[in-house]
């Protein structure tokens, strides 16, 4: 019993040890680029209140992290919503629609499966069924749930600010979503973060003028099936 527990706590402080402690060179593996390489450092200015920082995995999953810079530097992520997020289990955004069904203009990628395990902080792309469906939406795992793994392309991994990914406002969809703010690659001389300024509203507010009750417009078929990760 002895034994199993010591197997325990040393599975548990793995698992809690930060991304750069975990590196290992295995022959006939890519190598990964440092955590310090700002080329592969994907920063996202949260409204919960501070910066997270993501080490991007190439080595890996190059298509992926590519298509992840690209709309980085279209400000494609500006603005937009976490808009499922389960307690305990993940936080899922980058969808323009804000519902699960939206993508990019771009081409789906192509499945990019690999070793790195969906522990907390992990960073993979979510996709439809089709396991070649990856586009722009992505999760960050809250807590570990390993039988994810080899089933989603995991990209990267926070390194520096999962306090603020905790803080991301839950629910499916949240009734008040948290937002990416601003999205950087490192090596684009980001500018240091700054807080979400809140909204002024004036002291009296003019009542609205009466309107009309318009018809509720039928539901359009979604354009994209929900990306979900297996819970």
């Amino acid at each position: 019993m002895r034994r199993i527990a010591l197997l325990f706590a040393f599975l548990a402080s793995f698992l809690a040890l930060p991304a750069m402690a975990q590196v290992m060179d295995v022959p006939g593996r890519a190598p990964p680029p440092s955590t310090t390489d700002t080329r592969n450092l994907w920063i996202l200015d949260l409204s919960t209140g501070g910066r997270v920082t993501i080490w991007l995995r190439p080595d890996v999953a190059p298509k992926m992290v590519s298509r992840i810079k690209t709309l980085t530097r279209e400000k494609f992520y500006d603005g937009l919503a976490f808009h499922r997020v389960i307690d305990g289990f993940m936080a899922q955004g980058g969808d323009p629609d804000g519902d699960g069904t939206g993508g990019s203009k771009l081409p789906n990628v192509e499945k990019e499966f690999n070793y790195l395990p969906h522990v907390r902080g992990a960073v993979a792309a979510a996709r439809a069924n089709d396991e070649n469906s990856a586009n722009s939406q992505f999760y960050i795992m809250l807590a570990p749930r390993l039988s994810l793994d080899k089933k989603y392309t995991v990209f990267g991994r926070v390194i520096d600010g999962m306090q603020y990914v905790d803080a991301i406002e839950k629910g499916e969809p949240p009734a008040n979503p948290s937002r990416i703010v601003h999205a950087y690659v490192g090596s684009d001389n980001p500018p240091p973060y700054q807080a979400v300024a809140p909204v002024a509203l004036p002291e009296t507010v003019a009542p609205l003028p009466a309107t009309t009750p318009r018809a509720k417009p039928t539901a359009a078929a979604p354009k994209r099936a929900q990306p979900k990760p297996a819970r």
